[in-house]
């Protein structure tokens, strides 16, 4: 059979093309996993878009003050290439960066990665059983610019500014790699006045670096992670702010990062050469990490009454926590009103003691005035409840300098795979499907009916609120690996996942989700007017089994004359190895002599009668397939 490879066809023709086994839409962690594995499986025609400027995702483009994982490394990487010379527990952005680069280089698939360029739309061409994707080729750097800056920048200087062409290519399978954390929040449509500041406004996924905040007045919009990891270090070198002042909707559920082994001094010192030089300690390790978060799974988030009690002691001992080490005057306003776990938890040391800074100044009172040189907060106050009368956080209006705004109000995450149009079977669209099914969703996360071939990682409903989003994501690119190789190895044309698997795959989801900690009465970028396309309902365990062990009777699969030849096959050694079972059992019985050498006849009779007949059976396979047409 003719090999599966990267080629132009019709290339003189007007309808010339380019065709790719393997598409791939971002080069993330999960799109470097991806990549990195079918390397690993011998397979390299395949080709990486990513619309960013560099490789890395989220470890590309943030780079704020403090950007740092949230995760012990050793369980932020892959298990497949781990990393045993870490400099930190939890290691800074650049450290995450260079690690994932490295990996490109080990697996030799950077000349793969294609920067700058935009996968704009998929269409599925029935008659060719082939995607058809839309490639965006963009000025090199406008990439890592949000949709709304690029909107401005085409508004200002013209397309041409942004885009440099369009080229239509054809690929056999599409694995979109998408990452939720992509496209930051815009501007708060509640918050008045934004075209008469003078100052620079950024959002800290796109940090402007060239913005000296040396004796600024800095407003910051935004408690979440992020905010969290920035705000404590902008009063300090080399940033200096003048002050600071943060708006809060809510309070966040703040948790101590766990503690190095030995003490972070001595870890950091010893941890590089003792897990690399004894064997099995690092991989030791990285699963006490893995059982610590699913510790954290069945005491916090699944929904049970001893969780329910779990929660409520961690709770009273966070709150404790948080008056220990800030101001009285933020206890009301930073004690939570939900359960933790609601929202996503910040671990973190540093913002809490940031509150004891006299340039730093948290408050609820919302925007009410963007001025050209400062901001109005107040009347009002956006928590605790304004009618609560008995509050004593403040609710009077001040003005306050502003020289900068940095957002910090978190990203576009209930629009999967937007702006991706993705048209599948018969012309429709999958955000039209989403629409009339109730909102975004996917079988596992990872395959819609409707849409053959194409293959989610990090989709609907995979998200963790406890554990490391590389072992999810690891997870799919495994799934994705068995589908994938069925296709490649000529044994199926498409794969589909059925719909009554996807419906009922998503109505048990949602059933689920019901009862855990993450429907119980928050606001959070979980939940869009009661569907929650972003949690997953159960323990990393069991998706970790479920991608481990697929259920092919949810899977539509359109076998070849080659693979419906190799189950036949399969089928017929079966059926030979248990007719072989049942005449040496017979023969056991019937015979004569001792046990002992009755066995050893048998045994060699079984041996002769497997091997001539898997031979045989084989042989008459492979000269069948290689009879068949490429």
């Amino acid at each position: 059979m003719k090999p599966d490879t990267i080629r132009v066809v019709n290339g003189l023709q007007q309808d010339a093309y380019t065709y790719y086994p393997i598409l791939v839409v971002g080069a993330g962690e999960s799109g470097i996993a991806l990549a990195s594995r079918l390397t690993e499986e011998g397979f390299d025609q395949f080709r990486v878009f990513e619309r960013q400027a560099g490789i890395g995702g989220t470890w590309w483009i943030n780079r704020y003050p403090g950007a740092a994982c949230d995760v012990p490394a050793a369980f932020y990487s892959f298990s497949f290439s781990p990393n045993h010379r870490w400099t930190s527990l939890y290691p800074d952005a650049a450290e995450i960066y260079n690690y994932l680069n490295d990996i490109c280089e080990k697996y030799q698939f950077v000349d793969k990665v294609q920067v700058n360029t935009d996968v704009s739309e998929l269409r599925w061409l029935e008659s060719e059983q082939l995607w058809e994707a839309t490639l965006t080729h963009m000025v090199p750097g406008t990439g890592d610019l949000s949709r709304k800056e690029m909107h401005q920048r085409i508004n200002e200087r013209g397309r041409e500014s942004v885009y440099l062409r369009q080229e239509v290519v054809r690929a056999r399978i599409v694995c979109s790699c998408a990452g939720g954390l992509v496209e930051p929040n815009a501007w708060p449509s509640s918050i008045p006045g934004r075209d008469s500041f003078q100052g620079p406004v950024f959002h800290s996924a796109r940090w402007d670096q060239s913005i000296d905040l040396n004796d600024k007045n800095v407003v910051v919009i935004g408690t979440g992670c992020s905010a969290a990891q920035f705000v404590p270090r902008l009063t300090q070198e080399p940033h200096n702010a003048k002050s600071v002042t943060q708006i809060m909707r809510s309070p966040p559920w703040v948790v101590p990062k766990p503690k190095a082994p030995f003490g972070k001094e001595k870890y950091e010192k010893y941890s590089p050469t003792v897990f690399s030089t004894v064997p099995g300690l690092a991989k030791l390790f990285r699963t006490i990490c893995f059982a610590t978060g699913e510790r954290d799974w069945y005491t916090l988030i699944d929904g049970n009454s001893w969780n329910h009690k779990t929660r409520k002691q961690l709770e009273s001992k966070m709150v404790a926590r948080m008056k220990h080490m800030v101001p009285e005057k933020y206890h009301e306003m930073l004690t939570p009103n939900y359960s933790i776990g609601c929202k996503r938890r910040i671990f973190d040391d540093a913002w809490y003691l940031s509150m004891n800074d006299p340039k730093i100044e948290l408050t609820t009172r919302p925007i009410t005035k963007v001025s050209p040189t400062s901001i109005t907060i107040g009347p009002g106050r956006m928590y605790p409840d304004p009618k609560d009368t008995s509050s004593k956080v403040p609710t009077d209006e001040e003005t306050i300098p502003a020289d900068v705004i940095i957002l910090g109000n978190g990203f576009e995450v209930t629009t999967w795979l937007h702006p991706l149009k993705i048209r599948g079977k018969g012309g429709v669209y999958m955000q039209d499907v989403w629409d009339e099914r109730g909102g975004p969703q996917a079988y596992l996360g990872l395959a819609m009916d409707g849409f053959p071939n194409l293959f989610i990682v990090f989709g609907p409903n995979t998200a963790t609120g406890h554990s490391s989003v590389i072992l999810a994501s690891e997870n799919m690119v495994e799934y994705n690996i068995k589908l994938i190789k069925k296709i490649l190895h000529g044994d199926v044309s498409t794969i589909e996942v059925k719909k009554e698997s996807e419906m009922a795959w998503t109505k048990t989801v949602q059933e689920k989700l019901k009862s855990t900690v993450f429907n119980s009465g928050c606001h959070s970028w979980y939940q869009t007017d009661g569907w929650n396309a972003t949690g997953y309902p159960y323990s990393q365990i069991d998706f970790t089994f479920r991608c481990m062990f697929p259920k092919w009777s949810d899977w539509d699969l359109h076998y070849t004359r080659k693979g419906m030849l190799k189950n036949q096959a399969k089928r017929a050694g079966n059926i030979l190895l248990l007719l072989s079972v049942i005449y040496a059992a017979f023969v056991l019985l019937q015979g004569n002599g001792s046990l002992q050498s009755q066995i050893r006849g048998v045994n060699h009779l079984l041996r002769r009668s497997l091997k001539q007949g898997l031979i045989s059976t084989w042989g008459l396979v492979n000269r069948a397939i290689t009879m068949l047409p490429d």
